[in-house]
């Protein structure tokens, strides 16, 4: 069975109807197809190019039909392959621990932590907590904010029940809070917004940066993941926004902050140029990790580490909605990869 069948049979058990319906109905009204139509194709480009009804409707595949630019986006399929070539599996657990990730990379992380065992023991969480107003809880082998807490101590009465809850609950990780820079609280006071860097180690052995978002928490969550309801925006070069932002759970374009009321045109992250480079001499310290999303948050000093990822994403950069063109990102992977990478 090849690769592109076993995905759609993947993607058949976990399809939502009603989610592709959405799809149907939001592609319809973008681009003026029918319906039945977009049914059709929909199906027919999930059995030939392993694209399923969401990223059909992010690659904005309705209204373009050409067969050379659809074979230039990034699926499923290809990211997985790039994951399982170039990211080993023997060190995979940096980047899929939080606990090992932050050891890894303290220096880099501007911030203090700790580990809850019960070897740890009550008397170091309660020194960790000391003179902090705020801390965050999160389970070291959680994704997509799963279970991550914003913790107020000052509200706080018991600490020593707070940690067994905490242990109960699996946030075996707590961590300081992150005072972002203040440019980037204008767009979302909740949550720190932080960047999503993709770096790639490229055939000639160089860490190339393959594309740089921004995500910014939505709805007073203290989180700005996109499963959580946060919005994504696409940054350019200079790290300045597109115009106008997509929140998955909404299913909307923005061109201003739905709750700052921010416009998103022209709006540059400060310090994105030396995130960028945090990044890259980062992703040098792991060869055997050749493909990472690295999560980076920006501080009134510059920025810091969050996390990284072993399987980063390949759908929201080629968001049409946000990028404006009928292409996607696959040519640029194969002209760092090789143009052969794929077709082997």
């Amino acid at each position: 069975m090849n690769t592109n069948m076993k995905q759609l049979l993947r993607r058949v058990r976990g399809m939502s109807l009603k989610r592709m319906e959405a799809c149907v109905a939001a592609s319809h009204r973008e681009s003026g197809e029918s319906k039945a139509f977009i049914r059709a194709d929909m199906i027919r480009c999930a059995m030939t190019m392993g694209v399923g009804y969401q990223d059909y409707r992010v690659f904005g595949f309705a209204a373009n039909r050409n067969p050379d630019k659809r074979a230039t986006f990034m699926t499923m399929t290809h990211n997985q392959l790039v994951a399982r070539c170039l990211n080993s599996r023997a060190r995979l657990e940096v980047l899929t621990d939080k606990g090992k990730f932050n050891e890894a990379f303290r220096a880099e992380l501007g911030r203090d932590f700790l580990l809850l065992t019960e070897k740890n023991g009550k008397e170091a969480f309660l020194d960790f907590c000391q003179g902090k107003a705020s801390i965050f809880a999160k389970r070291r082998k959680s994704f997509g904010g799963q279970g991550i807490e914003k913790i107020d101590l000052i509200a706080e009465t018991d600490l020593q029940s707070l940690f067994a809850r905490l242990l109960e609950e699996g946030k075996d990780l707590v961590e300081d809070t992150v005072i972002q820079h203040p440019d980037l609280s204008s767009l979302s006071r909740q949550s720190v917004n932080t960047l999503r860097l993709v770096t790639l180690r490229g055939k000639d052995n160089e860490i190339h940066l393959m594309y740089a978002l921004l995500r910014m928490g939505n709805g007073g969550a203290a989180v700005d993941n996109i499963s959580s309801g946060g919005l994504y925006a696409l940054l350019d070069e200079e790290g300045r926004l597109s115009a106008r932002a997509f929140c998955d759970k909404t299913g909307k374009f923005y061109e201003k902050h739905p709750e700052q009321n921010v416009s998103f045109a022209g709006y540059t992250v400060p310090f994105f140029h030396e995130a960028a480079e945090l990044c890259r001499k980062s992703a040098e310290r792991l060869p055997e990790l050749g493909y990472i999303g690295w999560d980076a948050a920006i501080t009134a000093n510059g920025p810091v580490l969050i996390e990284g990822n072993h399987l980063p994403g390949y759908d929201m950069c080629q968001n049409v909605g946000l990028n404006h063109t009928d292409t996607g990102i696959l040519p640029y992977f194969r002209q760092v990869l090789g143009e052969s990478f794929f077709d082997a």
